[in-house]
């Protein structure tokens, strides 16, 4: 057996694997590693049940949310969807104190367990950034408090604590193997890394290939940010092919907790998208390009792939977003992450024909209903041999 033919059998598994989803009668199948995320920025967003029926269409049964909404947690009762809650980043200075941690949790938390299903908690979000770098210093002691509270209430055993970080966490993260740490958030990172392994708890990072490639359009090829067939770069250390930048962020982050000794740490994508529209400036920001992005994530998700260090372990990644939200501030872009709409219609065209969505405006309410899949067997078989032989193409040359 040639080196040429060992290295294109993970990629034909891939493969097979995904012809047996195609004709297992279920198109769009239930993936455990992929999750979306609900953001509420609007003022015009359907109600917390319409949303269920939405991530039901999607077939996505995990999702996270900016805070902890009660009418949300509520609604989410006996849905069978796995929620992540978010403790807002103003919050944090209070939770300094365990006894606030512990009010925290009585209040926020427990009375929805277990008919929630509430399956970690997020403390902050992106805490160091390069225009904010005050708010990291809060971080381990909420975190250690609100898990000493879980403790506490028996509930650590179902809820993760961690906290999701932006790119701007490395000083380095080209190629992968150079992964590092800036100086100035290393202790901390070594005191979160030591805590996340003792919980076996998961290594969160915000990945935007996106903002790479907008900056950077002359020198960054398209086809390498939306997971289209492209060269790839050689990782020179390793040795690792990747053919897209998200995998070579998620290794980066990988190899920068390894250099502090933390090999083992998984490590998941706790934001990942593309804004289907944007002001003058933002290049790429298309719905062609976010179609293509998101697209072609699912499609890598369904197949159930790793990264290139660790491609026995499934990746695991929640997209952003859920809705297009007209509250966000910011460029235009920020507006426009969403899959959907906020009356219920898909912001783009994903091509997955057993998904349609309609949205019925009355009075008093609107409905969401979906199309029937036996309809369009013939359409969405033959959608699914092209993007099969697309994607036969693309993993074996």
């Amino acid at each position: 057996m040639t080196s040429r033919t060992v290295t294109r059998l993970p990629n034909l598994i891939n493969v097979f694997l995904l012809i047996s989803l195609v004709f297992s009668g279920n198109v769009l199948q239930s993936v455990a590693s992929l999750g979306i995320n609900y953001g509420q920025v609007g003022d015009n967003l359907p109600s917390p049940d319409k949303v269920i029926n939405l991530l039901r269409s999607l077939r996505i049964n995990k999702t996270r949310i900016y805070d902890t909404n009660p009418q949300i947690l509520s609604s989410f009762a006996n849905s069978n969807i796995e929620i992540i809650v978010t403790i807002e980043n103003q919050v944090l200075t209070l939770l300094q104190d365990p006894q606030q941690a512990l009010q925290w949790v009585n209040s926020h938390i427990k009375p929805y367990i277990p008919a929630t299903s509430i399956t970690g908690i997020m403390v902050g979000n992106e805490l160091f950034t390069d225009e904010d770098s005050s708010l990291i210093r809060y971080m381990m002691p909420a975190i250690i408090n609100i898990h000493k509270a879980l403790f506490q209430l028996g509930l650590d055993r179902y809820i993760q604590v961690s906290s999701p970080s932006s790119l701007a966490v490395l000083a380095e993260s080209y190629p992968p193997s150079a992964g590092s740490f800036k100086p100035e958030v290393t202790s901390v990172m070594q005191q979160f890394l030591r805590f996340l392994e003792a919980t076996r708890s998961p290594f969160w990072i915000n990945a935007y290939p996106y903002f790479a490639y907008k900056d950077n359009p002359n020198t960054i090829p398209i086809d390498y940010v939306l997971f289209n067939r492209n060269i790839g770069m050689t990782d020179p250390n390793t040795g690792l092919h990747y053919d897209n930048m998200m995998y070579a962020q998620v290794d980066a982050a990988a190899f920068a907790a390894a250099k502090l000794g933390y090999r083992n740490i998984e490590v998941r994508v706790a934001e990942t998208g593309w804004p289907s529209k944007g002001d003058v400036g933002e290049i790429g920001a298309s719905p062609l390009n976010a179609a293509t992005y998101i697209r072609n994530l699912m499609m890598r998700q369904f197949a159930g792939e790793g990264t290139p260090a660790r491609r026995s372990s499934r990746l695991e990644v929640y997209i952003f977003a859920l809705f297009n939200e007209d509250m966000k501030p910011g460029p235009i872009s920020e507006k426009n992450y969403g899959i959907f709409q906020p009356d219920g219609s898909l912001a783009y065209d994903l091509g997955f024909s057993t998904m349609s969505t309609t949205s019925t405006t009355t009075a008093t309410s609107k409905s969401i209903t979906y199309s029937s899949s036996a309809t369009k067997a013939k359409s969405t078989l033959k959608y699914w041999k092209i993007l099969i032989l697309a994607m036969i193409g693309v993993r074996l040359c």
